[in-house]
């Protein structure tokens, strides 16, 4: 299986450029999240967490799925420790 299509909003980029984030992380969150999470917030947002085995952590990619290709909205880097 490839990676799924998608788009990086404006948001997204400059946060994976700031925070440091590969773009190889974002899609292994879209392809194969551990959980799925629906915004508090915005219904049409999902929440894809996956863990970065390279750091320990949990990454948060947040995407709007409607539309095709699906949006990637924002990304918080591996902050909480899974085990």
């Amino acid at each position: 299986m490839g990676s799924p299509e998608y788009v990086l909003t404006q948001h997204a980029r400059e946060v994976l450029e700031k925070r440091g984030i590969p773009l190889e992380w974002i899609e292994r969150a879209l392809a194969f999240p551990e959980t799925v999470e629906k915004d508090r917030v915005d219904p049409s947002l999902e929440h894809r967490l996956v863990r970065i085995p390279e750091r320990g952590k949990v990454l948060r990619v947040v995407v709007n799925p409607k539309p095709h290709p699906m949006r990637v909205v924002t990304a918080h880097p591996p902050a909480h420790p899974f085990g």
